[in-house]
């Protein structure tokens, strides 16, 4: 039997490039990879045309997605992830001295169900005492998910807007998601946010998830196999790459040192705790409208693979 050719929008990243270079191969599926740049784009085009056959997407957005039974179920790849105190910043002249002064303020983000914000959000209610209802949450953008509509509290800037110049304006307050603004009045929310990320992690085991891997219901319904051939293979290549690793790899050797010689664990059980925390994030924030189980989110013939 010819391998199942599948269309692909996955980044190349260090433990998925085997994937694509053939260093790990299947008999039984051919990868077919589409270059999408930015990702993002492919998690627009996966949930409103079905684009790939398999995609990479930002795990907030398959929450959302499922709510509206897009026909795609992920598997319990988590290929990208990173601690999010970092994320939220502030202007300085806004008065804000400390995470609560959030209350009555402006902070702007791309969109509400932007992965990062609500990671952001959910960790400054469960660790900072922030309660997101009393911000105004000022949108750049749209939402992957069209039919998705936001809370009362969420307002859109006026259209071609941008995060940096709004913060730097005093139009808004605070942001999530503004990199490399080169002002001295943009300053991180979260004091040492490296340090304070590590010390949520340790207390809580929650190690965020940034994005995961979704394939078609249909491909999966057809071949009841392809859940588990996939992730044997992403498996693979990501157990190729951690050992062979890039000498100049530091950020690997530091996650390593954080997390464990595994520091993109896959499967539900090692993150179970961290799925679980999401959900309820997400349910929090009205991105979702009840929590769902953890196994109603993946094939059953994967679930217990790790």
């Amino acid at each position: 039997m010819p391998a199942l050719p599948l269309t692909t929008a996955i980044v190349n990243y260090p433990h998925t490039r085997a994937l694509t270079d053939g260093t790990v191969r299947s008999g039984r599926v051919q990868l077919k990879p589409t270059d999408v740049s930015p990702i993002t784009r492919a998690f627009r085009q996966m949930v409103r045309d079905l684009k790939y056959d398999l995609a990479e997407m930002a795990f907030s957005t398959y929450l959302c997605a499922r709510t509206y039974q897009k026909p795609m179920t992920a598997l319990p790849l988590f290929i990208l992830r990173r601690f999010e105190h970092g994320q939220i910043v502030y202007n300085t002249r806004s008065g804000i001295q400390s995470p609560t002064d959030l209350h009555g303020r402006k902070v702007g983000v791309r969109s509400y169900t932007l992965t990062p914000g609500v990671w952001t959000r959910g960790i400054l209610q469960s660790a900072y005492g922030v309660d997101p209802n009393r911000v105004t949450w000022v949108l750049i953008g749209d939402e992957h998910v069209q039919e998705y509509a936001a809370p009362s509290n969420v307002i859109s800037a006026p259209a071609g807007s941008d995060l940096t110049t709004l913060l730097l304006s005093g139009e808004i307050d605070a942001a999530i998601g503004v990199r490399d603004a080169e002002s001295p009045d943009i300053q991180p929310l979260i004091p040492d946010s490296h340090n304070a990320a590590i010390d949520y992690f340790k207390q809580t085991g929650v190690y965020p998830i940034s994005h995961l891997v979704v394939v078609k219901d249909e491909l999966l319904h057809a071949n009841a196999w392809l859940a588990e051939e996939l992730f044997a293979l992403f498996n693979a290549a990501k157990a190729h790459y951690l050992s062979h690793p890039d000498a100049q790899d530091i950020p690997l050797r530091d996650r390593q040192q954080i997390i464990g010689e595994d520091p993109l664990p896959y499967g539900v059980e090692p993150n179970r705790q961290t799925i679980d925390t999401f959900i309820r994030f997400n349910v929090e924030q009205q991105i979702i409208p009840h929590s769902v189980a953890v196994e109603d989110l993946f094939p059953k013939s994967v679930l217990d693979l790790v």
